[in-house]
């Protein structure tokens, strides 16, 4: 499934995200490596916020009736 493949992807993007943070905040790293670290971070960052949007939008058109636009809150204990 294409879906489950994107949302893996995500994950690993998120985690990939988590480590670039730690090993910024560590110290250890020279200012050369810091900012290709940010700069990757960054590139992370903006590919995860895609993601995030691509899915609220699919989100919106799944709960579309008719030519109608239908807003409810997620909730996830549904």
């Amino acid at each position: 499934m294409a879906t489950d493949k994107k949302a893996v992807d995500f994950e690993q993007q998120l985690e990939n995200l988590e480590a670039l943070v730690e090993s910024l905040e560590g110290g250890s790293l020279s200012l050369e490596d810091s900012l290709k670290s940010f700069e990757q971070g960054i590139k992370v960052a903006r590919e995860c916020q895609t993601a995030l949007k691509q899915a609220e939008q699919k989100v919106e058109l799944l709960m579309r009736q008719g030519d109608e636009l239908v807003s409810q809150p997620f909730d996830a204990d549904e």
